[in-house]
């Protein structure tokens, strides 16, 4: 790394974070931050959705009317001047082994929040809230046939 690449001295700003090199400076919002780890939670296979029950439920109204299904929900992150830690609050998919989901999430977490932000993670704290049941299959016949002849 040259000198014109590395990073000459932090300095922070209001609602993001700040990236000083000789040659200018890099500022990246929290909603930034907070959009690369939802995402980077999103890719393990287990996680079924995001947000304690208060959350998913305003998830729900904001998609019914027509909202962006936010990838920030359930996701709060704190952004400093080098650093950054995320809460994430999942629903997982029943069956899932939740401290190794957990340990999945944590870890694409980090490497995605470092690799596209720059900025060292200190921590992920996940928070397993609800765990999503399958379906189960309706004996019922469908609209109006009648079940004997």
């Amino acid at each position: 790394m040259t000198a014109e690449q590395a990073p000459v001295r932090p300095h922070g700003g209001q609602g993001g974070s700040s990236l000083m090199t000789e040659r200018g400076r890099t500022t990246i919002a929290d909603e930034v931050v907070a959009k690369v780890a939802g995402m980077a939670a999103r890719e393990i296979e287990g996680v079924h959705e995001f947000g304690a029950g208060g959350v998913r439920a305003f998830g729900a109204i904001k998609g019914a009317l027509g909202g962006e299904d936010g990838v920030t929900k359930g996701v709060s992150v704190e952004v400093g001047e080098r650093q950054a830690a995320a809460d994430i609050h999942l629903v997982v998919e029943y069956g899932v082994a939740i401290p190794d989901l957990a340990q999945a999430v944590r870890g694409n977490v980090i490497r995605a929040v470092e690799r596209m932000c720059g900025l060292e993670v200190t921590e992920v704290n996940i928070a397993v809230d609800d765990v999503h049941l399958p379906r189960q299959e309706s004996s019922a016949p469908a609209d109006g046939e009648p079940r004997v002849q």
